[in-house]
């Protein structure tokens, strides 16, 4: 059964996309620790980060990148926190999340809570740094 990450890659549901190429995909996670926590994945649904063939890895580390550089410029913190945890969705993901602190990326931490035109205004102002 394809994961919801399958899903929003194939249209099915929706997402605030940030960024997108041939291979990879980047979206505002809906249960953000921080503005701006962004989710970065393969196109090719793998479960586990380093099943991943090298050149996917390579490559979803390199887009990761990009799309930090672009959070940074886009929403005021101090660093992009990067996040490989794997355990909520079966489906290779990077969390990026804009800190100021250790603690902004606890994910026992309370979720954000925006609204439809936030996650909005937020993918754009992301977008337009790419």
């Amino acid at each position: 059964m394809a994961s919801i990450f399958t899903k929003i890659i194939n249209g099915e549901i929706p997402c605030y996309k940030v960024a997108e190429n041939d291979k990879y995909i980047a979206f505002l996670d809906i249960f953000p620790l921080t503005k701006g926590h962004t989710l970065v994945i393969p196109k090719k649904e793998v479960d586990y980060i380093f099943d991943l063939d090298s050149e996917t890895y390579l490559g979803l580390m390199e887009f990761s990148k990009e799309v930090a550089l672009a959070i940074k410029k886009a929403i005021p913190c101090n660093r992009i926190s990067i996040s490989v945890i794997g355990l909520e969705v079966p489906h290779a993901h990077v969390h990026l999340i804009p800190i100021n602190s250790m603690s902004d990326c606890n994910f026992a931490n309370q979720k954000f809570k925006l609204n439809k035109d936030e996650f909005e205004t937020i993918a754009k102002k992301i977008s337009e740094q790419l």
